[in-house]
């Protein structure tokens, strides 16, 4: 298939006062055209930083020091993003690449017209293209997005809106300049059950229409199951686990992918025995020595505190960070 995106040992640290603070550490991804990958873990684990990093629009500090510090290769249809200009990245991401955020109503501008603001990335980007195109454009993408009477609610604003329909406008203000790419960070979080099953159709629906590839971000695990070929496991900054969407529900290895699926009742009619991953996920201004997740593993030995785990591959294509990873095996047969 052909190669649409690659992340090459990217990590992220955060300035805290005097002090860096490592957010994102050597993480590497790679999504083939026309396929979806889901980066999946707990809150804080660094998904959405992976995600801004990528596309390069973490927050700068100001006065001359930023507020991030980057590093790695981010390589997209064959170009190093993090060797291009600011210029030629604001350009990639104007019709090439899509996000669409969390929170819906409080990411879209609470005194602008709902259809202005979804035509704004058209306007931006291609400065002679007429009013009235753009009118017409946003009409039909709010339409497709299922907003009922797309024309007449062009002039209402955001206040007027659902939380659902807030996420169908961000939606059709993603897909207006037809990228290939639509990075998806949590995008049914903010909604309640019955409308994240209407955004879920909706987001396959769309994948299909506009032949998307996406990047899709969240802490649903059944969300992931339902939508991605391929899912990498992130924990504490780095990737756990990765491998195609079966290996992962079915032969999971790393011992935080299985705390995560036996914290998820299935509708199986087998009975289902809870247990969940104790603790609480790690602080980054506290870092921990040796493997992560040590201090919440119950396969934990003195090594897991002293040694870093390296990503390895058990089968094709599918790679796993333990140091007890023969006992983990062992313990599942």
């Amino acid at each position: 298939m052909e190669s649409l995106l690659n992340v090459k040992n990217l990590s992220v640290r955060l300035h805290v006062q005097e002090s860096l603070v490592k957010i994102v550490d050597g993480v590497d991804l790679s999504l083939n055209r026309g396929e979806t990958i889901g980066i999946v873990g707990e809150t804080g684990a660094g998904k959405t930083v992976t995600a801004l990093a990528i596309l390069g629009i973490l927050q700068p500090l100001g006065k001359g020091k930023p507020l991030w510090e980057v590093e790695g290769e981010v390589w997209y249809k064959g170009k190093d993003l993090f060797k291009l200009s600011e210029e030629e990245r604001r350009k990639i991401r104007g019709e090439d690449i899509a996000l669409i955020t969390q929170n819906p109503i409080p990411s879209l501008h609470p005194i602008e017209e709902i259809g202005w603001q979804t035509g704004e990335g058209v306007e931006a980007h291609k400065e002679d293209i007429e009013r009235q195109k753009v009118i017409k454009l946003v009409i039909e993408h709010l339409g497709k997005v299922e907003i009922k009477d797309a024309q007449k609610r062009f002039h209402n604003f955001r206040e007027q809106f659902s939380g659902g329909e807030g996420q169908r406008i961000l939606i059709a203000m993603s897909l207006i300049r037809n990228p290939a790419l639509l990075v998806a960070d949590e995008p049914t979080s903010a909604l309640d059950v019955t409308v994240q099953r209407q955004i879920l159709e909706l987001l396959k629906a769309m994948k299909e229409q506009f032949k998307l590839s996406m990047l899709l971000i969240t802490h649903n695990i059944a969300v992931v199951a339902e939508m991605c070929d391929h899912v990498y496991v992130m924990y504490a900054g780095k990737i756990a686990e990765h491998g195609d969407v079966k290996a992962i529900f079915y032969e999971p290895t790393h011992p935080f992918t299985r705390g995560l699926l036996t914290a998820t009742p299935t509708l199986e009619g087998k009975s289902f025995k809870f247990e969940g991953i104790p603790g609480e996920p790690p602080n980054p201004l506290h870092p921990i020595s040796g493997c992560r997740f040590h201090p919440r593993c119950k396969y934990a030995e003195l090594i897991c505190s002293k040694e870093e785990p390296p990503l390895i591959e058990v089968k094709p294509g599918h790679r796993v960070a333990c140091l007890r990873i023969n006992e983990v095996l062992a313990s599942q047969n």
